[in-house]
């Protein structure tokens, strides 16, 4: 209500208005005018209103909308980093089974190594004291200090490593910091250690801190895996601890103790080396077997490398090396080759076996010069040879395993004249009877089946059809098959214990953490009896003769102070040497002993040598002498 009185005109004092004051009444009415003009409102239009209107509706609606999806839909998501905020859960480390060999002899270790770890939760909360502590670490570990920052600050992980592998000074520089620096400790973990390298490095394999394994660490991970403890810790805002539980207690892994023998195996490894390094090839492989338990007594592999890369870190050029020489195949249970005349043997098992010849019947083996001469059986007109190494001779079966001669086989793997031959599917079954063409389920990963061919296959492989040649090559070890080291070493087992066929093993048996034996591995037969065993002593007096008389293995072996059973093997690559023209071959020996009560089973194979027997038979003796030498048998 306006106040009129203030302003009212009194006229009780004078009789007449003066000119002054008709002015200031014109004044006070415009004043009066414009009050009033200024105190009444416009009202708004409908449009106007409307919009204010859903204006409001909508900032409601996002509200409430914003406020369902935090409350309701990320409920968990944000308990769950409240909880976090609030718990740390922590691991307890504990330690990976170790393995031994047969003498307890330790071949992996475990070894402590300190990483520095950062735990973002329990940083300082105020930006400036982070960034100090942030600071100190840097200079503690010569690590950049926006490096570190930034690569703290981008990680999602609650923990992180910044530090791995402190070296000695470093650790103590550290642990004499760590209560100034809130959020790091330091950790210790542990890697792998590998004594022997390159030795083992094929069976034993590798560890890696990602979990990624190799080897024997692959085949038996979830007997040596340790399980991790596990601790919760309460605290405030502030990070102060309040309570501390245990919720599960950490257990290590169980050690495996090996059928290897570490020392056969190192000479093995050295000797092989040496040979190789002398005739200037890359690969070779060796297997040893116990021929009473199929236990694995060595397995060596050329080219090698150490293992320990692997477990500590290695570097780009260490990977390109890897790589480019094929380091991490094994020769011995990977590799398929031709074996040559240590098929010879098994062939004459199967011919016994089969009653396709008596072990005393003589062939002639002088026909033509050495060679055997077959009419192509769709073109009259051709011919083709199959020769022999030398001209030997009337020879029987004995004879023929000992100084290995080829027309021999070839007569009764693929017949010849009224001798029947085996054939390539009785030659491929007996075979497969001894181990060849499938894995021998040794307890490594990575095995390979070998291949074994016949006239199906090359039907459908080749699209060609099988002849009386490939039969001949078939029955002295060449053409398409493909054998093992370690296959080959199974395959002798049976001749040297009269018949029996085990599957290879090379953990021997299992201890717990403290050291008791709970389990152990019995020898486990494949098969038996799939060859006689009067036929297996013709083979066994063949193979003795190979070292007694004017076998490739009497120069050799002869001599030892026990006694031996041999067979070599010579393989054509096709790779021939181009200055003096000569063919390289594929090198075996296949041996065991004692011959009477065999111990060994001993295989050797060069992949591409000239001189074949100079090469592997040094080795072999060397290996033999030593290994009777050391574990002081009486012959």
């Amino acid at each position: 209500m306006i106040n009129f009185k203030k302003n009212r005109i009194k006229f009780a004092f004078r009789e007449e208005i003066e000119p002054e004051e008709i002015f200031l009444d014109s004044l006070t009415l415009k004043t009066e005018d414009d009050f009033f003009e200024k105190k009444f409102e416009v009202p708004l239009s409908r449009n106007v209103s409307g919009g204010f209107f859903i204006f409001i509706i909508f900032l409601l609606l996002v509200l409430f909308i914003w406020t369902f999806k935090f409350q309701v839909l990320d409920h968990n998501k944000f308990l769950v980093l409240a909880e976090k905020n609030k718990f740390i859960i922590d691991k307890v480390k504990a330690e990976r089974g170790v393995i031994y060999d047969r003498n307890l002899e330790q071949l992996v270790f475990n070894q402590p190594r300190f990483d520095l770890v950062v735990e973002k939760n329990n940083l300082p909360k105020e930006t400036m004291e982070k960034l100090k502590v942030i600071k100190g670490v840097s200079e503690s570990v010569k690590k950049n200090y926006d490096y570190l920052k930034n690569e703290i600050e981008a990680s999602k992980e609650p923990s992180l490593v910044v530090s791995k592998n402190l070296d000695y000074q470093t650790l103590l520089i550290l642990e004499t910091r760590i209560s100034e620096l809130p959020g790091f400790k330091i950790q210790n973990n542990t890697v792998r250690d590998y004594p022997e390298g390159k030795i083992l490095s094929h069976v034993l394999g590798y560890k890696r801190k990602n979990d990624q394994t190799a080897g024997l660490e692959n085949y038996y991970n979830n007997v040596l895996k340790e399980k991790l403890g596990e601790t919760r810790e309460e605290r405030d805002v502030a990070g102060n601890l309040i309570t501390q539980k245990i919720v599960s207690l950490p257990e290590s892994g169980k050690s495996l103790i090996l059928a290897l023998d570490s020392q056969l195996q190192k000479k093995i490894y050295e000797e092989l080396g040496n040979a190789l390094e002398n005739v200037g090839v890359r690969v070779g492989a060796a297997a040893a077997l116990d021929p009473k338990t199929g236990e694995v007594l060595s397995l060596v592999s050329f080219p090698s490398f150490d293992n320990n890369l692997f477990s500590k870190g290695m570097s780009a050029e260490d990977w390109k090396l890897i790589e480019k020489e094929n380091l991490l195949f094994d020769n011995a249970i990977s590799g398929g080759y031709q074996t040559g005349s240590v098929i010879k043997p098994l062939e004459a098992a199967a011919a016994l076996e089969e009653k396709l010849i008596s072990p005393d019947k003589k062939i002639d083996a002088s026909k033509g010069t050495g060679k055997i001469i077959i009419r192509n059986r769709w073109d009259p007109n051709k011919f083709q040879e199959f020769t022999d190494w030398t001209i030997h001779g009337l020879t029987d079966m004995r004879r023929a395993i000992a100084e290995s001669v080829n027309i021999y086989f070839y007569t009764i793997g693929g017949g010849y004249g009224d001798q029947e031959g085996l054939g390539p599917s009785r030659i491929k079954k007996y075979l497969e009877f001894f181990g060849w063409g499938n894995k021998t389920g040794i307890d490594l990963p990575g095995e390979s089946d070998g291949f074994l061919p016949d006239p199906d296959w090359k039907k459908r492989k080749l699209g060609e059809s099988w002849y009386d040649g490939d039969t001949y090559n078939y029955s002295i070890g060449q053409g398409y098959l493909k054998v093992t080291p370690l296959q080959v070493a199974v395959s002798f087992a049976p001749i040297a214990n009269s018949g029996k066929l085990f599957k290879p093993k090379l953990v021997k048996g299992i201890l717990d953490s403290n050291k008791n034996l709970i389990a152990e591995t019995k020898p486990e037969i494949i098969r038996e009896g799939f060859i006689q065993k009067e036929n297996l002593e013709v083979v066994r007096q063949g193979m003795r003769q190979g070292v007694t008389t004017n076998g490739s293995c009497t120069n050799w072996l002869n001599s030892l102070p026990f006694e031996t059973a041999c067979k070599t093997g010579t393989a054509q690559t096709g790779k021939i040497d181009p200055i003096d023209k000569k063919d390289y071959f594929d090198a075996w020996v296949v041996v065991f002993a004692p011959y009477d009560n065999p111990e060994i089973v001993l295989v050797i194979m060069v992949r591409n040598v000239k001189k074949a027997h100079p090469t592997i038979m040094p080795v072999a003796r060397s290996v033999l002498e030593w290994y009777f030498s050391n574990k002081k048998i009486k012959m």
